[in-house]
């Protein structure tokens, strides 16, 4: 009953939060919190840790974008075409990664989305370095105009919602718990039959679909895709979200890229505010130090919260009172 309180809590906060807040920056940090909550199925649940799904995000972004812009789909078609493309680049990744465990796992998938980022800068439609530039909005099925900030941040909302329940079912379906069982202890769910390898291609391939799914809004809403949301980095800057947030957790990575993405695109402010109070000229520079800034969050996390903000709160609430 609590977690049914706090999701209805945030969801009315989500709702009037465009009324006081930049409905652009506000659906940006929904595709991100969709992504990261995608990527959570596959480490926090599953046990893998991929080094790659900014490969699904990215390409997800720019097929979107193409479909809608060159080939004059609707939204909601070019956004279903990322999520196929990510779906299948994930069914391609996982069947090749699958094969290896650990660190060894973490590298091919690396590898393969840098091949996938080297394809993004060559592909004819992708502008190259330019980026993908002009995608309109649209009508959401024929109808709605999404050219309105407003109209689009309630679309955004409803598809990150749908994408937080299907996960949510996801993880507490019976194919969910055997994921766990294979975090937990995998030689064992190979002892009592399970298909080890199918049901990690599954999740794979879930986990990719969703990025793919908050790739593609997310060239939607900005209307352009660029090489930055393909590179290697943006991996780095998703499991920078996972872990600040708690991995393994569901709320966990919402709140992860909440805080990773106010930073970056608010760091700047932040500096110049706490430069005119203390005339300290680093805080000056400090919107150019966001690398800096996260790295030193990524150590902090690590070294003192290591299960993340909402799980140090869980185990918070949770610790029992010594007796006596």
């Amino acid at each position: 009953m609590n977690k049914k309180i706090g999701y209805g809590i945030a969801l009315a906060i989500a709702l009037a939060a465009p009324f006081v807040g930049y409905p652009v920056f506000l659906m940006k940090l929904l595709c991100f919190a969709l992504f990261a909550c995608a990527f959570n199925l596959l480490i926090g649940f599953t046990g893998l840790l991929s080094f790659g799904h900014a490969a699904f995000f990215g390409s997800a972004g720019y097929i979107a974008g193409h479909v809608i812009r060159d080939m004059g789909f609707s939204p909601e078609a070019g956004i279903l075409a990322g999520v196929g493309v990510g779906a299948v680049i994930g069914y391609v990744m996982g069947s090749l990664a699958i094969r290896r465990q650990g660190i060894y796992f973490s590298m091919i998938t690396l590898a393969l989305a840098q091949l996938v980022y080297f394809a993004c800068l060559r592909m004819p439609f992708t502008g190259g370095e330019d980026g993908l530039q002009g995608v309109p909005r649209g009508k959401l099925l024929g109808l709605l105009d999404l050219s309105p900030d407003l109209t689009m941040y309630y679309v955004v909302l409803a598809i990150a919602v749908a994408g937080f329940a299907i996960i949510m079912r996801i993880v507490h379906s019976p194919f969910g718990q055997v994921l766990n069982a294979i975090k937990a202890n995998e030689p064992r769910a190979v002892s009592l039959g399970y298909d080890v390898d199918k049901y990690k291609l599954l999740a794979f391939v879930l986990s990719a679909g969703l990025t793919g799914l908050a790739g593609a809004t997310k060239t939607v809403v900005l209307g352009f895709e660029t090489l930055t949301d393909v590179a290697w980095t943006m991996s780095g800057s998703v499991i920078l979200m996972t872990l600040v947030g708690g991995m393994g957790t569901l709320a966990g990575p919402i709140i992860g890229a909440f805080v990773i993405v106010a930073l970056e695109n608010k760091l700047g402010d932040i500096g110049t505010f706490l430069y005119n109070q203390t005339q300290v000229e680093w805080f000056n520079t400090l919107g150019e130090s966001v690398g800096m800034v996260t790295g030193l969050i990524f150590i902090a996390c690590v070294l003192l919260f290591r299960r993340g903000i909402v799980g140090e709160i869980s185990a918070l609430l949770n610790r029992k009172p010594h007796a006596g």
